[in-house]
């Protein structure tokens, strides 16, 4: 039986043979794209190239990409582990062709390679091709049928709708039909009563699609009319997991070695046995699946976190963390363990996981620890809600409050079902849904984006001159209107240009576009399938004129200088902190820097002194920038040159060298260190486990500082009389100011004391209940300190009520003993609540005790005045 690195490297060797460069994957994580977080499928990679906008390198390629699917319309986040086939994480085999090959040579090779180099069963096989589609002048793609009846009988190819055989990039965009491959994998006895004709395509767990050929011929525009493509792309794509299911002959891609050692791992950390619990068995197979997921995800540099990619990230953790708490009873962190099967299972073919497992193990033990924290204070927070439901003799939980525990808590639907469940209680699934819907359509509408066809007024590739020249003559080659949020704008494409897009954490040129005396604004220039697209709210009046476009010089030289800072200030962590230093995001604008890199421990001040000097000698030696270009890749790494983890690289690379600092890098950088001037870190901070961000600044921002904190020094020292030894005359005064307080504290206590005996001496009785009531100028912590010592000596059968004022705000205390609360079911919470409303404010607490303040001092005595109505 072939093991799962078997059959990977006999897809690569079968289409090298066949005349394919094979190319390594691309990172998971993907950057620098707006459209994409993740790479979702095998020809993000090649979507520069399907789109025009990069020139075809080789014309055949093949790979082994791994791919995440949890958002978007590929969304099988919620299948996972329930059936034998979905995952977050997986692996695409596929082969290419950029205006070579087309149907006949894709149809063939994959014939080949399942029957004849894997040797999957023919009789088990099927394929579906495109029916049609009239309402689009579309006909039966006849062309890909007929290639498949060399190899299979008519009625074992099957039409496919636009659904399911007609592939799509997006809205507008490369298109065409395409082919799928599946494969009968059920035992005889089944097949002969049950033919699989009448199961392809019907979610069966038995009958999948291992294979799917896309044939791009069309381009849709936004009109949604299709013109044909001038070059015609083959696109396939193969599932790694169900292939090696076909071929080690299991019915489930769990059963497989990709996963298996995956999970006896985690049958010997949590004692349980996979095969024998179907909860239990659903809950390794969620774990198995999703740590792939996440330790991918962490060597490509995308972090758990609460924002976009990193949101995504931390909702798949947590899902498995749940399953793990739920079902296979793990209170305390345990996934981290599970890395070493996980780099036993991988680690040959993906190396990044071995030179990365402390970050990966580490990062992840954080996160279990806070989610299994919080998964705490949220099962709390339902307990009480399910009081609270069934004290007011409810059987239903509402939907707001399910989905703040799913919002806020990161609390599961299900989770919360099935704790109502042990309390013969349901949810109201509607209202929660009617929450998401709410959410969802937030989200969409936040970031809806209205694209008009381009305006095409010229051929021709865009050329980059940025990095020798702030200014250019152009033209423009294509444009056209963006509406989000509301707000129009043009996309707008130059035929050469010196602004820098963004891209590397280097953020986007502004500038000008000038004709004459016309001057159109650039606000922002982005990089969009590999396009430099400039940003403007208006279009020149004559497009088709010549123009200079001209960058922002200012800001230009100010983010160069934060660009090259930030190498130094890598090359200057490594030298002080250590070689396990390594760069995981970087943010370089003309206002600050902020650098990402991996250690484990807060840096000492001293620590920070060090790097800040290491830094600011490099500058001082007034070091040149050494810029080489087009460098293959493999003499820029013999040079020395950094390469980034989670980056994909050409086969040539742009080296950037200032001294002993060589890394690859296309930003733009500053001539000489010395025209950096100054550099301050102005903080240092932990943003996930394993990893610190630092926040710098230089040039003329770091000036400013200077100024700043000397202003501030000068006015602090002015306070004492210009003293010259500030630090001495600081510490008299601190020492002073704590005997001061020490007096003023004993002389408060001596005077709630006399307060307090007061109140005693004032007491009123009410229907039998001693009441003592404060009101005047009293800050809210001496009214609650009265309170509580008035509770200390009169336990029973007693109440404080405190309707005080300080600077301005009313505020109101309520504190009612024991056995009142219990015997006469006052509820101190609910009446303040209540008289809380006279103030214009709110508050609660718990039964016996509670607060609120507000803004309206003429309502306080009416607020006192239904205190104590309810009392009586």
């Amino acid at each position: 039986m072939m093991t799962s690195k078997e059959i990977r490297d006999s897809f690569k060797t079968f289409f090298a043979s066949k005349g394919h460069q094979i190319v390594p994957s691309a990172p998971m994580v993907i950057k620098d794209d707006p459209t994409l977080m993740f790479t979702n499928a095998g020809m993000n990679q090649f979507k520069d190239i399907i789109l025009g906008n990069a020139p075809i390198k080789y014309p055949r390629v093949a790979d082994s990409q791994k791919c995440l699917r949890v958002s978007g319309k590929h969304n099988d986040l919620e299948e996972v582990g329930h059936d034998t086939y979905h995952h977050t994480m997986f692996e695409m085999l596929g082969n290419w062709s950029f205006g070579d090959y087309f149907k006949k040579e894709a149809i063939e090779w994959a014939w080949e390679y399942l029957t004849e180099v894997i040797k999957l069963d023919k009789d088990r096989l099927y394929v579906t091709v495109f029916e049609g589609s009239p309402e689009e002048g579309l006909l039966r793609d006849d062309e890909a049928a007929g290639y498949w009846e060399q190899y299979l009988s008519k009625d074992r190819i099957i039409n496919g709708n636009k659904k399911d055989n007609f592939w799509e990039m997006g809205d507008t965009g490369p298109c065409g039909p395409c082919s799928e491959i599946h494969i009968d994998l059920r035992p005889n006895e089944e097949r002969a009563k049950v033919d699989a004709l009448t199961l392809v395509n019907e979610s069966h767990p038995q009958v999948i699609e291992i294979w799917n050929l896309v044939f791009m011929q069309f381009n849709r525009k936004a009109d949604k009319s299709l013109e044909p493509l001038p070059a015609k792309v083959i696109d396939t794509g193969m599932g790694f997991e169900r292939l090696c299911m076909a071929v080690q002959g299991k019915i489930s891609n769990y059963d497989t070695d990709v996963f298996q050692t995956i999970i006896k791992a985690i049958g010997e950390l949590t004692g349980s046995a996979y095969g024998q619990n179907e909860k239990q068995d659903i809950a390794m197979r969620v774990i198995a699946d999703h740590i792939r997921t996440i330790a991918f995800s962490i060597t490509d540099g995308q972090l758990p976190s609460n924002a976009k990619a990193g949101y995504v990230i931390r909702r798949i953790l947590r899902r498995a963390v749940r399953y793990g708490y739920t079902f296979l009873d793990q209170h305390k962190a345990f996934m981290y363990r599970l890395i070493p099967a996980l780099i036993e299972t991988m680690g040959g073919a993906y190396p990044e996981l071995i030179q990365q497992q402390t970050l990966i193990e580490k990062v992840i033990k954080e996160e279990e620890e806070s989610f299994l924290r919080t998964l705490d204070t949220g099962i709390k927070l339902l307990d009480k809600q399910i009081s609270e439901t069934k004290a007011k003799n409810g059987t239903e939980l509402n939907g707001t409050d399910a989905f703040t525990l799913y919002d806020t808590f990161g609390f599961p639907l299900d989770l919360t079902e099935l704790i109502l469940r042990e309390n013969g209680m349901t949810v109201d699934n509607d209202g929660f849904k009617a929450e998401m819907q709410k959410q969802k359509d937030r989200a969409r509408n936040a970031a809806a984006v209205e694209t008009g066809d381009w305006v095409v007024l010229k051929e021709g590739d865009p050329e980059f001159f940025g990095y020798d020249f702030t200014e250019c003559e152009t033209e423009i080659l294509r444009y056209r209107k963006v509406k989000q949020k509301n707000q129009e704008f043009y996309q707008i494409v130059l035929n050469r240009t010196p602004f820098y897009a963004e891209m590397g954490g280097q953020v986007g040129d502004s500038g000008w576009l000038i004709h004459d005396d016309e001057k159109i604004e650039i606000t922002d220039t982005k990089r969009e399938n590999n396009l430099a697209v400039h940003l403007s709210s208006k279009l020149p009046e004559d497009v088709t004129a010549t123009f200079i476009a001209r960058i922002n010089t200012k800001n230009r030289t100010a983010t160069e200088c934060n660009h090259t800072a930030t190498h130094l200030l890598h090359e200057g962590l490594r030298e002080i902190l250590g070689s396990h230093v390594e760069q995981k995001g970087s943010y370089v604008s003309p206002g600050v820097l902020r650098f990402d890199f991996s250690h484990f421990q807060k840096l000492t001040d001293k620590e920070i002194r060090k790097v800040e000097r290491f830094v600011t000698a490099k500058i001082r030696e007034n070091i040149a920038l050494d810029e080489k270009r087009h460098v293959p890749i493999s003499e820029a790494k013999a040079m020395g040159a950094m390469a980034l983890f989670g980056e994909k690289y050409g086969d040539d690379v742009r080296v950037i060298r200032f001294g002993d600092s060589v890394e690859l890098c296309g930003g733009t950088h500053i001539s000489s260190t010395g025209r950096i001037g100054s550099f301050r870190i102005v903080n240092e901070s932990s943003i996930a486990a394993g990893i610190r961000r630092i926040e710098a600044i230089t040039a003329e921002a770091c000036e400013n500082y200077f100024y700043t904190q000397q202003d501030v020094l000068t006015e602090v020292r002015s306070f004492f009389n210009n003293t010259p030894n500030l630090t001495q005359a600081l510490q008299k005064f601190l020492e002073e100011n704590s005997e001061l307080k020490k007096q003023v504290d004993e002389y408060v206590k001596e005077k709630i004391v006399q307060v307090k005996d007061v109140l005693i001496k004032k007491k009123q009785v009410i229907n039998g209940i001693d009441v003592y009531s404060l009101a005047g100028p009293f800050p809210a912590d001496i009214a609650k300190d009265i309170a509580f010592q008035i509770r200390g000596q009169f336990p029973v059968n007693s109440i404080f009520v405190g309707a005080t004022q300080y600077e301005n705000k009313p505020m109101l205390t309520l504190m009612i003993s024991d056995d009142l609360v219990k015997d006469r079911e006052l509820n101190a919470s609910q009446i303040i609540r209540d008289a809380a409303k006279h103030i214009q404010g709110g508050g609660g607490g718990q039964p016996h005790f509670a607060t609120a303040g507000g803004k309206n001092l003429e309502g306080l005595s009416n607020a006192l005045h239904e205190i104590m109505e309810k009392i009586k």
